[in-house]
């Protein structure tokens, strides 16, 4: 069975994040990744989700793990939400985004389609190094012809009550924000998503 007949029949979402996407520090089952599984089930799509996610990871972590992941899970739809431990380490930022590159060009080529999700990091690590960062999201996906979700954050970022503790991690009254902008990110792939159901 070819890799393709195989996605037609078990359709999978295959999520490749970190901290954010992996429900660090939430009750089980609170995180946005997981609010998308629901919302599929809401809408009739049969699609399955596989949250790859690992909190602290890195690209280099992703690209590392995402070879076995696209032969074991044969996903349709791969979403890459990681670079920011990168920043937050001081990573050269041209590595996080061939790295990023890299993902997305081995999910093309296992013939799953891609959506990117957008982060940026505080102004406290120096206003270019933090500018760079931003922009390495929408010149991949605009160079690699991938959907954007242009920044997870969004409606999040500048809400202290939406965060833990730490001040860095969303907490659980913040993932149906995420989940919205991710999803409103998927308008390309409703279709797809639907399809896949009948």
């Amino acid at each position: 069975m070819s890799k393709h007949s195989f996605a037609q029949t078990t359709p999978t979402i295959l999520v490749m994040g970190d901290s954010i996407s992996a429900e660090y520090g939430l009750p089980r089952d609170a995180g946005w990744v997981h609010l998308m599984e629901q919302e599929l089930i809401k809408v009739g799509s049969s699609w399955k989700v596989f949250n790859a996610s690992i909190s602290g990871e890195t690209t280099a972590g992703g690209i590392s793990r995402l070879p076995a992941l696209l032969q074991q899970k044969h996903p349709g739809l791969v979403m890459i939400e990681l670079g920011a431990n990168d920043a937050l380490r001081g990573l050269p930022l041209s590595q996080t985004e061939k790295n990023l590159r890299n993902m997305i060009s081995m999910s093309k080529k296992s013939g799953a389609k891609v959506l990117l999700i957008g982060m940026q990091i505080p102004p406290n690590y120096g206003r270019d190094y933090t500018e760079q960062f931003k922009k390495i999201y929408p010149r991949i996906a605009k160079e690699e012809s991938v959907v954007l979700t242009p920044f997870l954050l969004t409606g999040v970022a500048d809400k202290p009550e939406l965060f833990q503790e730490d001040r860095i991690h969303p907490n659980a009254a913040a993932q149906s924000i995420l989940l919205k902008n991710v999803w409103g990110s998927m308008a390309p792939y409703q279709s797809l998503l639907r399809e896949k159901s009948r």
